[in-house]
């Protein structure tokens, strides 16, 4: 059969009714299933997991941004996490039967609707990207450049949208592609010590030498009181869970620092946990020894 996993990033995740809505859309669409939903309040962000068949994936991609725009205000948002719109990112990550060229052309679909029919522009990113330089989602937002910088520099530039007006309404404006699976993952040190967390996020990190696979960020976090090292695990196989772990690790010690702990957003495949959970273990534990449960079922 041929699926595709979506993990859309919606910039809200505060108001529950919002997220509610999001989640029938999912419910609502023929051959998709809703897997899971994380909010933080302090990211102010939304993350839905969903799996639906190849041919209803353009179906539930364009409903889920319609419905994020029609409710979520991007002129009030605020947030710690880096943003561009309602519908942050939409990707599209190939599974079973389904290849990535699929994917690709699903995103470029979608894209082309969601300008021409809801108004809001579209920035292709990695495998779907039109240029080199936007397969790195980082290189079209980040940190220092987010909806309130794209405001003033959309339509010139390197911020020309691939679909959609040169122009930024309340719905702001989406980052559509077709990746491959990647791990969310926060870790939370005993600290608030940002300077401190910006050189360990640094040390980790593949655009300072880090690991060649992780994207990372420090963002302090009001609830917790604690940095968060906030990160993307690109190629989970070849940078381990438990690598990353120690590293981290390894780095606050030397500032004095501890780890409180970490969480992850959305699934987390199989094999990544045993390959932790035998290192940590010193086991030999295979994925087919691991006996299943879902929802009741046995």
């Amino acid at each position: 059969m041929k699926l595709v996993e979506m993990v859309p990033n919606f910039s809200d995740g505060r108001n529950r009714d919002v997220i509610a809505l999001l989640e029938n859309a999912v419910r609502d669409t023929n051959g998709a299933e809703l897997l899971d939903t994380e909010m933080d309040y302090d990211h102010n962000r939304s993350v839905i997991t969903a799996v639906v068949t190849l041919e209803h994936a353009a179906e539930l991609a364009y409903h889920l941004i319609k419905v994020a725009a029609e409710n979520i205000d991007m002129d009030v948002h605020t947030g710690v996490h880096p943003r561009f719109g309602a519908t942050d990112v939409m990707p599209f990550i190939p599974l079973e039967d389904t290849t990535m060229d699929e994917c690709i052309k699903i995103s470029h679909d979608v894209g082309k609707l969601v300008g021409d029919g809801l108004g809001i522009p579209v920035f292709m990113y990695a495998n779907s990207a039109l240029s080199p330089e936007r397969k790195r989602l980082e290189n079209i937002r980040n940190k220092s450049f987010q909806i309130e910088q794209l405001r003033e520099s959309i339509g010139s530039g390197k911020y020309i949208p691939d679909y959609g007006p040169s122009r930024v309404g309340k719905a702001g404006a989406t980052i559509m592609g077709a990746r491959d699976i990647l791990i969310a993952w926060n870790i939370y040190l005993n600290t608030d010590n940002m300077e401190a967390g910006r050189k360990i996020a640094s040390a980790i990190r593949a655009r300072d030498g880090g690991f060649a696979y992780v994207k990372s960020l420090a963002l302090f976090i009001e609830e917790k009181k604690m940095v968060q090292i906030s990160m993307n695990l690109v190629n989970y196989r070849k940078n381990p869970l438990y690598r990353i772990f120690e590293a981290v690790k390894t780095e606050a010690a030397r500032y004095g620092i501890s780890i409180a702990g970490s969480e992850f957003i959305g699934m987390v495949p199989e094999d990544a946990l045993i390959d932790s959970f035998n290192y940590y273990m010193m086991s030999d534990i295979k994925n087919k020894n691991v006996l299943k449960f879902r929802e009741g079922k046995h």
